[in-house]
């Protein structure tokens, strides 16, 4: 069965050119298109599409309005197209936490090499959302979160459409997880599709008083990591900051890798500090990588590093995990039920070096309690 997809974008041109582009694949089809966000509501209700591709800056009713109400009414997998702005990008992360579940640059060509990898991408993307709605999204329950107090999310069958950090009910604590009594002197976070919204959840419910440093490695082009970073650490008791060539590494603040660069960990024993670069290698897909930040991460740590892979399309983090497990260190995977895209977690699970899958509401409590500070 073809992936049911509306166009939303007030440019009649680009709604032809994605038309287009998706029409191409034979696995997809394009059902219908709208020009505001209140078509797209009405188009949502009639069409029931399997995903929508959204605008963020539309006339009439604008892309953010048209994803809280289409969550309200109709919940459905929703891909941005955003602008690469500070300012688009704090408008793209207030579509994620609104309820869309990934986003691309309004010129995705600009985080491909060549048109035919841009057609590509917007092709992958697509079909995945597209498809883990058909197979294993529901409506979302209603929830009530504060502002003052993180919300986590519960392990059910059908995880919540919207996958917004509003939306995770509260979870009373696993009584069986008990700590391994492991030392360590690091925690390293990959993660790609569905990203933000998961490291929002986890970092917004670790203490104060985190006894390491975090490594944060999120797929998401050069304009979006400032404004990431900078909306994390207003939301957490950690510090959280974009990661600057040099940065030592200091208990108790994450560090997320920027945009487009690559982030190693240099340096043994106490005085480990990061190096950040410009990347040109055609032959490194992601920038930044997982793999080479925990690449880096098992050659200054050893054996002293907690790893997590979080949802995300592709394998990237599988190899840097390998090099973690041959160290000593220890590797975590979320779970499929939980994820937007289980590729990057099966991979290290398929693998055979994750040695938990861990539902996303869970994540938190669990690294609390085995770095030991939960």
């Amino acid at each position: 069965m073809a992936v049911k997809v509306l166009v939303v974008d007030d440019s009649s041109f680009f709604r032809r050119r994605v038309s287009e582009i998706i029409n191409q694949d034979p696995e997809m089809e394009v059902i219908g298109t709208a020009n505001n966000g209140k078509e797209a509501i009405a188009q949502t209700a009639a069409l029931k599409p399997d995903v929508i591709t959204m605008d963020i800056e539309m006339p009439v009713l604008d892309g953010i309005s048209a994803v809280k109400k289409i969550m309200e009414s109709n919940p459905t997998p929703i891909l941005m197209f955003s602008s690469l702005t500070h300012a688009g990008a704090s408008a793209t992360l207030d579509a994620l936490e609104a309820g869309a579940l990934d986003f691309l640059p309004k010129k995705f060509e600009d985080i491909a090499r060549d048109k035919e990898e841009a057609t590509r991408l917007l092709q992958q993307k697509v079909k995945e959302i597209g498809r883990r709605r058909i197979s294993r999204f529901n409506r979302p329950r209603p929830a009530t979160p504060t502002a003052s107090a993180p919300i986590r999310s519960s392990t059910v069958t059908q995880p919540d459409r919207s996958f917004s950090t509003r939306q995770f009910e509260p979870k009373a604590p696993e009584a069986d997880f008990r700590a391994s009594g492991k030392k360590y002197q690091l925690v390293a976070i990959g993660t790609s599709t569905g990203g933000p919204v998961a490291l929002q959840n986890i970092l917004t419910q670790l203490p104060a008083n985190f006894p390491h440093p975090i490594l944060l490695i999120q797929h998401m082009p050069a304009a979006f990591t400032p404004a990431f970073a900078s909306r994390l650490n207003s939301l957490c008791k950690i510090q959280v900051k974009e990661a600057e060539n040099g940065d030592m590494l200091r208990p108790g603040v994450a560090y997320l890798a920027p945009g487009g660069k690559q982030m190693l960990v240099e340096g043994r024993g106490s005085g480990q500090k990061l190096k950040v670069f410009e990347d040109d290698s055609p032959r490194v897909t992601y920038k930044p990588s997982v793999d080479i930040t925990f690449a880096s991460a098992a050659k200054s740590y050893g054996d002293g590093v907690l790893a997590v892979v979080l949802t995300g399309m592709g394998a990237d983090g599988r190899e840097g995990a390998r090099m973690l497990k041959q160290a000593g260190s220890k590797i975590w995977a979320q779970d499929e039920k939980s994820c937007v895209v289980y590729g990057m977690p099966q991979a290290v699970a398929n693998a055979g070096l994750a040695e938990a899958s861990i539902a996303l509401g869970d994540v938190a409590m669990r690294i609390s309690r085995e770095v030991g500070c939960g």
